[in-house]
């Protein structure tokens, strides 16, 4: 048997934030039994880690397929090392296949994530203003995501997103985002190619989101709300070559897969 936990990430509440799966494991399993257990569960992403002499080797899959990277569902893996695995240290490091190191610190009552950074890049193509039913202002482009900036908060909570042109696209997922009215920007993400209609709250999303919201208002220190459902709060620091992304957690379920 193996133990499964549910984790709401960027969030002190339960049923908020952005719910991932957590399978800790002393040896890899096959990916298509990995990949059968994230579809199982059907939440956004599930972590994978197994033990390693001076950390962990993490993974994430969604419901449908293995991913480059994903925060909330680090802070997840992190949240269940600290709190349910007996873990010592206030410092964890996964090595990851394709992001390298990441490390994850626990503050007094949330941890901090330390992330590469991805600056977006201007792009332009005919199918940007079919993507959302309001005026893209800017669009941008990061490694896996495609970032749209939009008028203002009231415009990112009621957009709605055309999922079919999305779904066939090449990005991972589509931002959507814009200054903030209590914090200093917000956002929501659809990654339907991915198998997520609406990611409730989105770290990766946030090494995209930092530094472009650094330029924008010329700050290093950033605090933002994914405004889904669900919502979600980080707060983020660009930090040379680096987004450090601070937020909670909280467990929900505690399981075994038999």
């Amino acid at each position: 048997m193996l133990e499964i936990y549910q984790v709401d990430a960027f969030t002190k509440d339960k049923f908020k934030g952005n719910p991932a799966g957590v399978c800790p494991l002393q040896e890899w399993l096959p990916d298509a039994d990995l990949q059968n257990i994230a579809s199982e569960l059907n939440l956004s992403e599930t972590a994978f880690f197994v033990p390693l002499d001076n950390g962990f080797h993490l993974r994430w899959f969604t419901p449908t397929t293995e991913v480059r990277l994903c925060g909330h569902a680090t802070l997840a893996a992190a949240h269940v090392i600290f709190s349910h695995l007996d873990y010592k240290a206030n410092e964890i490091c996964f090595k990851t296949n394709k992001v390298g190191e990441l490390n994850v610190y626990k503050l007094d009552d949330a941890y901090q994530m330390n992330f590469p950074v991805d600056i977006p890049q201007a792009f332009s193509s005919n199918y940007i203003n079919q993507l959302i039913n309001t005026d893209v202002l800017e669009c941008r482009v990061g490694t896996d995501d495609l970032l749209l900036l939009v008028r203002d908060h009231e415009s990112v909570k009621n957009c709605r997103p055309n999922l079919e042109i999305m779904k066939s696209l090449e990005h991972r997922a589509i931002i959507v985002t814009a200054q903030g009215r209590d914090v200093d920007f917000v956002s929501r993400v659809f990654a339907p190619a991915v198998g997520i209609d609406e990611d409730p709250v989105t770290g990766s999303a946030h090494t995209v989101l930092t530094p472009f919201w650094a330029e924008k208002l010329n700050k290093k220190k950033l605090s933002a709300t994914q405004i889904s459902l669900r919502s979600g709060n980080l707060s983020c620091e660009l930090n040379n070559d680096r987004v450090l992304l601070t937020g909670n957690a909280v467990t929900t379920i505690v399981g075994k897969i038999l």
